[in-house]
């Protein structure tokens, strides 16, 4: 399984983009997008440190938002560990 990462563009330099999403930000390549014209708050998804596609900011928003509830499920309860 794939997983791609939504990050809002902070900084564009040439092939590279300074990107964040939840306080965590880093350089990524731009170098697949090279046809596509990316601009300082733009959301894109990144896949092992390559942007892969621009989407809307509700996309992005929707995708952490199924992240989150993933996560949620794949914690465990903490009251279920002490049993």
């Amino acid at each position: 399984m794939c997983l791609a990462i939504p990050m809002r563009v902070v900084q564009v330099d040439g092939l590279f983009a300074r990107c964040e999403a939840k306080g965590i930000e880093r350089t990524v390549s731009l170098f697949l997008m090279q046809e596509d014209t990316v601009v300082p708050g733009d959301q894109l998804m990144i896949h092992v440190g390559y942007a892969i596609q621009k989407i809307s900011e509700q996309q992005a928003r929707s995708a952490w938002d199924l992240y989150d509830e993933m996560l949620a499920a794949s914690t465990p309860d903490e009251d279920a560990s002490h049993a």
